[in-house]
C-alpha cells in the first residue's frame, strides 16, 4: 500500500558480479520495437535514451542510466482496460535476465525508480500502472488538481485513490488484482525477446507492499511466469488489510479525546524499549525490537496519574486507542480477528512512516478507496447508510469479500505448481511497520508450512520439522529489526535481497542470513551498524561480547515458542 514504493531497500549495483553474460550487439534497432505486434498491445512509443539522465513526469530527475531503450505499451485484455506498462531495455551489459518490478497503493502510475534500478543492475525491466491510471479518488479526497485537501498530499499523493474510479468496472478491478502484472510479464518477455533476438535465461520478479502482493499472485496464479520472487511486505490479505486502516481510522477518531496527540508516540515507543529493548535477543543498546512477539507492552503503564497531564502521559482514553491499535480489527459481536495489528514498537511521530499519526491528520482513513469500488460514491458521505465512519465490522465485511476478495486477495498457500517449476520465493517484512502488521507475512509462511505438513501435526517448529525444510526448500522469509514499511526506521534498514534470490535460483545456495545496514542519518556510506537477518523462524542474538554495531557479533537462534496473532479462519492466514 505504500505510495514510494522500494524494490528492494538498498542499491542494487552488487547485481554487476552476478551477471551472465554480456550481449554487446541487439537483433533490431530500439524503434523497430514500434511495430511490434503483441495480442491486446498498442505500442506507444519505441525510443533509445543515450542521455544517462531520465527525467519522471512531477519527479526530479534519475541520472547514472545505462543507454537503454524505453518502451511504452498499453494492454487491453479486456473491452475495459488501459493497462499501461514500460519497459526497459538495457543497450549494452544486459545480465541474460528479466525483471519485473512492483509498485504501492493502488498504482495508478509508472514506477521509474524500480526500472531505473533494474536497468542500471543490467536487468531487461518492465513495471506497470496495474490499469488505474486513470480513475477518479474519493469526493472528499480530491480536489481539482486530483490530490488530497490535506498538506500530506504533496508527500504522499491520494492514499484514496482510485476510488469512485473502479466502481462498475469489475474488469479493471481485476486488471489491478493480477491481470495487469501477468500481461506486463508476458509483454515485456515478448518485447525483450525482439529486442535481444533471444530469450531471457531467467526470470525475476520484485516488489514490496503492492509489490509484495503482485509477487504473491504470480507465485500462486502464474506459476510459470518466474524463477525467482521477491515480496517484500505484501498486501496480500488485501480486503482485510484495507478494513484494517478503517477500524483504526475509527478508533482514534471514535471522540476527540481519543487522538494520540503529537510526540505522544515517540513517548509511547520509548517506553516500549525500555521495557522490552533487549529482552528479545537483539543488544540493550538498540532502539528498536529483534522480535516484537516477546514484547507485552501494555499502554496503561503511561495512564496519567497524580498531576500529570498529556503529553506527558495518556489519558484513558488514549490508551484505549493504544490498546486497540495492538488488538487489530475485530468483530465486535464475535470477538474474531479480521485482521492481525500491529507490533510493539512500531509506534512513531514520523508520517512518513504511514502509521497511526499519519492516520489520525487524515479527514478519512487512507486507502479506503477499495470501499468505493464496492459501495459507490455515498461511501464518502456521512449520511448514508455505509460510509467509512459507520463501517459494520460484523456485516459489511462480507459484501466486500463478495465482491472483491476472490479478485483482490491472494491468500492460497498451494504453491506446489510454483515449486514444482522449480520457482524459489524469498519474502521480507519489517518488524517496526506500522502500516501492513509484520504478523501478515509470519501468518503466510505458517500457513504454506502448514499447507507442506499435508495434514500430519508437527510437534515443533524447529529445524527438525519436515514440514518447514519442505517449505524452506522453495520458499523463506526474513523479518527485519526496526524497519518500518518497505524502508526507513530505526533499525538496519537497508538490505540488498535480490542478489541472494539470484544466487538461490541459479546456483541453488539458499541464504540463511542477509545482511542489513544501517547508515548514518540513513544516508550512505556512513555505516552506524550492520545487522543479521535471519531466516524465519530464526531471531539474531547478540553474542554477549564485541560491538553491537558488528553483525558478526550476532548469532541466528531457533526462535519455537512466540505467540502468533491469526485472523479468523474465513478471513485468510
Amino acid at each position: 500500500m505504500l505510495h514510494r514504493p522500494f524494490l528492494i531497500g538498498a542499491a542494487m549495483a552488487v547485481f554487476a558480479g552476478v551477471a551472465i553474460a554480456s550481449s554487446p550487439a541487439m537483433a533490431s534497432p530500439c524503434t523497430n520495437l514500434q511495430s511490434l505486434q503483441l495480442q491486446h498491445t498498442t505500442i506507444n512509443s519505441a525510443a533509445d535514451n543515450t542521455t544517462g539522465v531520465f527525467v519522471p513526469p512531477g519527479s526530479a530527475p534519475i541520472t547514472g542510466l545505462p543507454p537503454f531503450c524505453r518502451v511504452t505499451a498499453t494492454l487491453t485484455p479486456s473491452s475495459d482496460s488501459a493497462i499501461k506498462i514500460e519497459v526497459w531495455l538495457p543497450e549494452s551489459g544486459w545480465n541474460g535476465r528479466f525483471l519485473g518490478t512492483g509498485g504501492g497503493g493502488f498504482q495508478g502510475v509508472i514506477t521509474y525508480n524500480e526500472l531505473a534500478s533494474g536497468i542500471q543492475a543490467g536487468f531487461a525491466s518492465t513495471n506497470s500502472d496495474l490499469g488505474t491510471g486513470t480513475s477518479g479518488c474519493s469526493p472528499l479526497f480530491c480536489g481539482s488538481d486530483g490530490n488530497m485537501g490535506n498538506p500530506l498530499a504533496t508527500a504522499f499523493g491520494d492514499p484514496a485513490a482510485p476510488s469512485t474510479g473502479l466502481f462498475g468496472h469489475p474488469e479493471r478491478i481485476k486488471d489491478f488484482g493480477y491481470r495487469a502484472i501477468h500481461g506486463m510479464t508476458v509483454r515485456g518477455k515478448e518485447i525483450a525477446n525482439a529486442f535481444y533476438g533471444q530469450k531471457a535465461q531467467k526470470a525475476y520478479f520484485a516488489g514490496c507492499s503492492t509489490g509484495g502482493q503482485n509477487a504473491l499472485m504470480e507465485a500462486q496464479r502464474f506459476p510459470n511466469d518466474y524463477d525467482g520472487i521477491l515480496a517484500g511486505a505484501p498486501a496480500f490479505n488485501r480486503t482485510h488489510l484495507h478494513m484494517a486502516g478503517l477500524f483504526g481510522w475509527q478508533d482514534a477518531h471514535a471522540s476527540p479525546g481519543r487522538l494520540i496527540q503529537r510526540g505522544q508516540m515517540t513517548l509511547i515507543n520509548q517506553a516500549v524499549l525500555k521495557q522490552c529493548v533487549g529482552r528479545d535477543g537483539g543488544a540493550s543498546t538498540d532502539q528498536f525490537l529483534t522480535d516484537p512477539r516477546d514484547c507485552h507492552f501494555d499502554p496503561k503503564v503511561l495512564q496519567c496519574t497524580g498531576g500529570q497531564v498529556p503529553p506527558a502521559c495518556l489519558t484513558p482514553d488514549q490508551v484505549t486507542t493504544m490498546q486497540k491499535y495492538y488488538g487489530g480489527a475485530i468483530d465486535p459481536v464475535n470477538g474474531q480477528v479480521i485482521n492481525p495489528g500491529p507490533a510493539r514498537g512500531t509506534e512513531t511521530d514520523n508520517v512518513f512512516a504511514l502509521g497511526l499519526a499519519f492516520q489520525e491528520q487524515l479527514p478519512e482513513p487512507a486507502f479506503d478507496g477499495l470501499f468505493y469500488w464496492v459501495f459507490g460514491p455515498s461511501f464518502g458521505y456521512p449520511a448514508s447508510a455505509v460510509n467509512f465512519a459507520n463501517f459494520d465490522f460484523h456485516h459489511a465485511v462480507d459484501t466486500v469479500d463478495d465482491q472483491l476478495a476472490a479478485v483482490l486477495n491472494a491468500n492460497s498457500t498451494d504453491l506446489g505448481e510454483f515449486r514444482e517449476h522449480g520457482g524459489k520465493l524469498l519474502m521480507y517484512h519489517g518488524w517496526a511497520d506500522p502500516l501492513i502488521p509484520s504478523q501478515s507475512s509470519i501468518n503466510y509462511f505458517n500457513a504454506l508450512v502448514g499447507n507442506d505438513s499435508h495434514g500430519v501435526q508437527q510437534a515443533s517448529f524447529g529445524a527438525g520439522n519436515p514440514a518447514l525444510q519442505r517449505t524452506q526448500s522453495y520458499a523463506r522469509l526474513f523479518m527485519a529489526p526496526g524497519l518500518y514499511h518497505c524502508s526507513g526506521g530505526p533499525g538496519p534498514n537497508a538490505f540488498d535481497a535480490l542478489t541472494p534470490l539470484v544466487t538461490w535460483v541459479e546456483t541453488g545456495t539458499a541464504p540463511e542470513t542477509i545482511i542489513a545496514t544501517k547508515f548514518v542519518a540513513d544516508t550512505p556510506p556512513a555505516v552506524e551498524m550492520t545487522r543479521p537477518l535471519c531466516v524465519y523462524p530464526k531471531v539474531a542474538k547478540y553474542n554477549g561480547s564485541g560491538s553491537t554495531s558488528i553483525a558478526a557479533n550476532f548469532t541466528c537462534v531457533a526462535d519455537e515458542n512466540d505467540f502468533n496473532q491469526t485472523p479468523a479462519p474465513k478471513y485468510g492466514p
